[in-house]
């Protein structure tokens, strides 16, 4: 059983892990470097705690220690009960969910292990928005994708805002880091996948053209919301493929992209 312990001192050492959740880039170099990221929401720390994930802590506004009892008496690391103000001096901001859990990191596979045993790939290149990774990766888990493989540039999906934004589908989608860019991809190609670039370009198929649900092995390669995917990144893609756009539209968030995208290659069915 976890140590229930209340906390009235937002400068006390053992809320380290909590510290300055709004700094983005201190999180983002101290998070994969200590080994640790941030679960919030009961919802999303079940769910870390249902994939395999250990517990270092838990941050919990006082009327939440009931709420989660039942995992509070299953246990080994201590519990911090705070005041909603008290947790809002140490984070940064006002926690609405009224629930923060510091977890253990796990090793991540590499690109090849994954690559192995998988048919339906994503593979992202520079995504650095928080909120779109997150909803890639909820996508992919709900759409049927095998893996997520990220560019070197690409964000920490286990960053709290993609968490969140994801419901804890991080969790539950293997991902791997490609080492290098574009020459990576070459790996992705060995191992009996089609490259499919999905750019906005006129150029490029139609997704229901490509038909990307009847071949053995797919890679969807998807960019960044400003600029899309690099050149070189187009260029090492085998097809080009496109979302058809009607009244004038030229393009959707990479998010929506996503899971239309996904949609057909798990089905072959995407909008005419």
């Amino acid at each position: 059983m976890a140590d229930l312990i209340t906390v009235e001192d937002p400068d006390d050492p053992r809320l380290r892990d909590y510290t300055g959740l709004t700094d983005v880039e201190l999180r983002r170099k101290r998070e994969p470097a200590e080994g640790l990221f941030i679960a919030e929401g009961e919802k999303v720390i079940r769910r870390a705690r249902e994939t395999g994930y250990e517990m270092r802590s838990m941050l919990l506004s006082s009327k939440w220690v009931d709420v989660m009892r039942d995992v509070i008496d299953e246990l080994p690391a201590p519990v911090y009960a705070v005041s909603p103000e008290l947790a809002e001096r140490v984070t940064g901001y006002h926690v609405h969910r009224g629930a923060l859990a510091s977890m253990q990191r796990k090793p991540l596979p590499t690109a090849t292990e994954l690559l192995h045993s998988t048919r339906r790939v994503v593979i992202m290149e520079a995504v650095n928005d928080h909120t779109n990774v997150g909803a890639i990766f909820r996508s992919a888990a709900a759409l049927g994708m095998d893996a997520v493989l990220l560019s070197p540039d690409c964000t920490d999906p286990l960053y709290r805002r993609s968490v969140k934004v994801s419901m804890g589908a991080v969790f539950s989608v293997p991902y791997a880091r490609l080492h290098t860019w574009p020459k990576g991809l070459d790996l992705v190609r060995e191992a009996g996948f089609t490259l499919l670039a999905l750019t906005p370009d006129e150029k490029a198929s139609s997704l229901d053209r490509a038909a990307p649900h009847t071949m053995d092995r797919v890679a969807l390669m998807l960019g960044a919301e400003s600029g899309g995917l690099s050149t070189q990144a187009l260029v090492a893609a085998d097809e080009w493929v496109r979302i058809p756009m009607s009244h004038g539209v030229d393009s959707l968030n990479v998010g929506a992209a996503a899971a239309v995208a996904f949609y057909a290659v798990a089905t072959g069915r995407p909008p005419a």
